[in-house]
């Protein structure tokens, strides 16, 4: 078996679609850690995710899973890894037990014990059709079975999306758990940047098809602040210095990208620290410069 250290590695993604492409995307989720893939929907993530796993023909760049070239080793990759979608692929006639059956035939390390223990930790009635569950209890049912075959890579599509804070909070207590193998990675696409803060190493944050961020969460939070001033201090403060600028009639807020830099170039500055939230809000409006 390969060895690698990164779990996913994307080159020069590019896929074109009439009025929207993947522009040049690249990032990297280094193996053991949870990654955090954040944007507004419609931004490119799923594009992304289904080219890296060649549900759609990638125009150029190069795509690495677990070390293994996501085309050539596209079979033994998907038997390693395992995807959770924001809606069910499952059809709706199905029932827990049906689905151990059918995975048991498709996964040679499907392991029923563990997605029994998992259906019953998520309270999820064996023999009860799929139809009949709630949105929440679909999605439970779907990480049931990703986490029941010993994957080594779990890709998570806007998998929190529409679900109770309860149910969500429930969902990253199990990725904590499947984590603490050391050879098991997560890239979690979403636009609920709180569930990401709690739970990511690291973060990539893609806009309009183009990567504007990519590396250590928390690195990316320590360097990002929020200048808060009054309408005068705002005009002094170099364009080049801020992402963007959000203004009302009471003052500004600004976002800079070096809070360090900033402190010292604007040294009687009020600079805060910032969130994942606030971060990709500023720079969606980035071609605006000046929002309110």
């Amino acid at each position: 078996m390969i060895d690698y250290e990164n779990a996913i590695e994307i080159r020069g993604l590019t896929k074109k679609y009439d009025g929207f492409t993947l522009d040049n995307v690249s990032f990297s989720v280094p193996k053991g850690s949870i990654m955090g893939f954040i944007g507004q929907n419609g931004a490119g993530k799923t594009t992304t995710i289904r080219a890296l796993l060649n549900i759609i023909a990638a125009d150029g760049g190069e795509i690495k899973l677990l070390g293994l070239d996501h085309i050539k080793n596209e079979y033994e990759i998907k038997e390693r890894c395992a995807v959770v979608f924001d809606e069910l692929p499952f059809h709706d006639s199905f029932n827990g037990e049906a689905l151990s059956k059918m995975f048991s035939g498709l996964y040679g390390g499907w392991d029923a014990k563990r997605f029994f223990e998992l259906c019953d930790r998520f309270s999820l009635p064996r023999k009860k059709k799929l139809s009949k569950f709630s949105k929440g209890m679909k999605m439970k049912m779907q990480i049931a079975a990703a986490l029941s075959h010993g994957a080594e890579l779990l890709i998570m599509d806007e998998a929190t999306t529409g679900l109770d804070p309860v149910v969500r909070n429930e969902i990253l207590d199990i990725f904590r758990e499947y984590l603490q193998d050391d050879e098991k990675s997560i890239l979690m696409s979403s636009h609920i940047t709180s569930d990401l803060e709690k739970i990511a190493d690291c973060v990539t944050f893609i806009d309009r098809g183009k990567i504007l961020l990519t590396g250590y969460k928390d690195d990316i939070l320590d360097s990002h602040g929020v200048i808060k001033c009054t309408k005068d201090e705002y005009r002094d403060i170099a364009p080049d210095d801020f992402i963007s600028a959000r203004v009302n009639d009471f003052g500004a807020e600004v976002m800079v990208p070096d809070r360090s830099a900033a402190g010292k170039k604007y040294s009687g500055a009020d600079i805060e620290k910032t969130t994942l939230e606030e971060i990709m809000l500023f720079y969606v409006n980035r071609g605006k410069k000046e929002w309110s």
